[in-house]
């Protein structure tokens, strides 16, 4: 069984209390169609479990099949400079087919951010060292694609479906109490 070999912490994207009884670690791909699919049933288990649920959101973009998931990264973590991380993380994957310049610069004026800021972050090297980082400790993580998922620091690799996320929720915060 695989472990979150970077523990989560304020430095994180998170929504949620960090000491609630379930924190669930989401290494994604904004161009990744499963992580799309996976982003609406993170949405609705944050909205059934409400704040007995931290999700996390770390980057792993998986550039060589798909050539947007950098720049949509480097994207959010503008935004997220700029305290707007969660509203582009949400625009990024309910714009995941269109992908691509026009997508971010629009996303910039929807956010009222400035574009040129925009153009300069793709070429700011701490804006990549942040999602290096989060590439490099899923990688000492076990994680090999996109989504993959821990539960409280364990890794949870669904058999089925993404769906099998909501009992594995329900089985984790009955092992905390």
């Amino acid at each position: 069984m695989s472990v979150l070999s970077v523990p989560v912490s304020a430095q994180d994207h998170y929504q949620g209390r960090l000491d609630a009884p379930v924190v669930l670690v989401e290494y994604a791909d904004y161009q990744c169609p499963y992580c799309g699919e996976a982003f609406s049933l993170v949405k609705r288990l944050q909205q059934r479990f409400g704040d007995e649920l931290c999700v996390v959101f770390r980057n792993f973009p998986l550039v060589q099949s798909h050539p947007q998931a950098l720049p949509a990264a480097i994207t959010a973590e503008y935004a997220a400079a700029q305290g707007q991380f969660w509203p582009a993380h949400d625009a990024l994957f309910r714009s995941q087919q269109q992908l691509g310049e026009v997508i971010y610069r629009e996303l910039m004026r929807e956010l009222g951010l400035p574009e040129d800021g925009l153009v300069a972050a793709m070429e700011d090297a701490r804006f990549m060292r942040r999602i290096q980082d989060d590439i490099d400790g899923a990688l000492r993580s076990g994680v090999g694609g996109t989504p993959t998922f821990f539960i409280n620091g364990r890794l949870f690799q669904p058999s089925k479906s993404f769906e099998e996320l909501y009992d594995a929720i329900v089985a984790a915060k009955s092992a905390e109490r």
